[in-house]
């Protein structure tokens, strides 16, 4: 299985967007995705049509019952889109009190670890839309994930939140004694911008060893489609946004294939 937590310690720098985008150019190619909303908020949920508030079977669930986890009980909970290839775990309101409640409990880091092994052979790429906060959640997805990505908005705030998430990332890779794969992808640029193309300056500066070489750029067709509750890339192909989305997903898939057949050797 191919694990992707897409994460970063600030909000509305496109997470859900990158989540929902890339995984409906991975159906396109006829890839079996599973989204995991592991954000309280639920945005990814919400794009899909579901109330994190009234859902009744929830990551938290699995969460809340993970000495007895099961691939029923993990199926149970995952919810069929009316997309082809893709399904997802939704969220729960509920998730915002999973630190308070089972924080300091022996091995909670690895529950979604545990989750995806049980249905491994169900999917080919899992897709983790991580919370904006470090806490339990944040935690088992980049426990569990083979790559991180991290959506940063190109403007100055967005920077702020970078580092805080770079600093998290050396926290995790030495608790895994092994560096975690990640990636930093610049988010709604608009090069007709000073702060816009300044922001990606320092990018390029400061993280040139991890920043995609790509932008993902301002696309008002990425709102529509959320009101519409469907990926971009299934409503409009040819947009600039998923045609960059599309060349992300090229390089995400290279490296995985490239560790994967380096893990056989």
């Amino acid at each position: 299985m191919t694990v992707w937590a897409i994460a970063n310690q600030k909000g509305g720098v496109g997470k859900t967007t990158t989540t929902i985008t890339l995984a409906g150019i991975l159906s396109q190619r006829g890839k079996r995705c599973l989204m995991i909303d592991a954000d309280p908020h639920g945005s990814l949920s919400v794009y899909l049509g579901l109330d994190p508030d009234t859902t009744e079977n929830s990551l938290y669930n699995l969460f809340h019952d993970y000495d007895s986890l099961s691939p029923d009980a993990i199926n149970n909970a995952v919810i069929e889109t009316k997309f082809a290839g893709i399904n997802l775990l939704p969220a729960s309101g509920a998730m915002a009190v999973l630190d308070r409640q089972m924080g300091t409990k022996s091995g909670m880091g690895l529950v979604l670890k545990n989750i995806l092994e049980l249905i491994a052979n169900d999917y080919d790429y899992f897709l983790i839309d991580c919370p904006p906060q470090l806490g339990l959640l944040m935690v088992n997805a980049l426990a569990v994930c083979d790559e991180l990505i991290v959506p940063v908005q190109t403007e100055f705030l967005a920077l702020k939140g970078l580092d805080r998430m770079m600093h998290t990332l050396k926290m995790i890779t030495h608790s895994r004694s092994s560096e975690l794969n990640h990636i930093i992808v610049p988010t709604m640029y608009d090069r007709r911008t000073k702060a816009s193309r300044r922001a990606l300056e320092v990018l390029q500066t400061q993280f040139a060893d991890h920043l995609w070489d790509g932008v993902i750029p301002v696309d008002t067709q990425f709102r529509e489609a959320s009101r519409s509750g469907t990926p971009l890339s299934l409503i409009a192909p040819k947009t600039r946004g998923v045609i960059a989305y599309a060349s992300l997903l090229d390089q995400l898939q290279s490296e995985a294939e490239f560790e994967q057949a380096l893990g056989q050797l």
